[in-house]
């Protein structure tokens, strides 16, 4: 199953009203496209009704700043809307866990392996290195699934709106940790870390031909570690960026 990241509304999100960037380039291209989820293919009468959610996830919002005030963090308020601009892209595990990866070497002075095989994440959180790393308490390495857009840099766990645990960080905290990953790998600029889309990332399997179709070009299985840690780190970056301009949460959709 692959993965992509997302940054908006809650309500946005959950009532289904976006499209992942592969179904935005298929839909601009001519192309039919069928979205796969955890239950099955996800049609359109399936998707639930925005003015249902939205008080849903008010509540759920709420709830979590009423307890976050009680123990004293820092966390105001986010509007929810069905409507309000998101921002998407597809790093998918591969690229996301060598991201997470690579960021662990860095701060326990390890070195990352040059290059990883395709679907090469199982057994990933019970790595020495990740484990070693976690004494950090990044967000990345406690296997955070959303990020709230607080100022403060700080994590917990705690039910998502669909009553599942998972791990909850920050946008602030989220910046802090990849602001000094790049003081530890690449001090690059601005400009560079969004260049990273399209310059790094996954070599291609397919191309378009002159008559418009998809051909395949061959099959990649080993891909290179630091070049696809840089494209989720753009990605990710990015979605941190809007999140924080917006006051919209991130979320990990698969």
């Amino acid at each position: 199953m692959g993965m992509d990241l997302y940054a908006g509304t809650l309500t946005r999100y959950y009532a289904r009203n976006w499209k992942t960037s592969t179904q935005q380039w298929a839909e601009e291209n001519g192309y039919s496209y069928n979205r796969v989820g955890p239950d099955g293919p996800v049609e359109q009468e399936q998707k639930p009704d925005p003015a249902e959610v939205l008080p849903a996830m008010e509540n759920w919002r709420d709830s979590i700043l009423a307890a976050l005030k009680n123990s004293g963090a820092k966390s105001p308020s986010w509007p929810e809307s069905s409507e309000a601009p998101y921002y998407t892209d597809k790093p998918d595990w591969d690229a996301w866990l060598a991201l997470i990866l690579t960021a662990a070497c860095a701060v326990t002075g390890e070195t990352p392996p040059p290059t990883v095989e395709k679907g090469w994440g199982e057994g990933f959180w019970d790595l020495p290195v990740i484990q070693k790393a976690r004494e950090r308490k990044w967000s990345l390495f406690l296997g955070a699934e959303l990020w709230l857009p607080f100022p403060d840099r700080f994590s917990f766990d705690c039910p998502n709106p669909l009553g599942n645990p998972v791990t909850i960080g920050t946008t602030g905290g989220l910046l802090n940790e990849l602001e000094e990953l790049n003081g530890l790998l690449w001090q690059a600029e601005e400009e560079e870390i969004l260049s990273w889309l399209t310059t790094e990332g996954y070599p291609p399997d397919s191309e378009i031909g002159p008559d418009g179709k998809i051909h395949r070009i061959g099959e990649h299985t080993v891909y290179d570690t630091r070049s696809l840690a840089k494209f989720a780190y753009s990605i990710l970056y990015r979605a941190a960026r809007f999140s924080q301009e917006n006051k919209v949460p991130i979320l990990l959709d698969y």
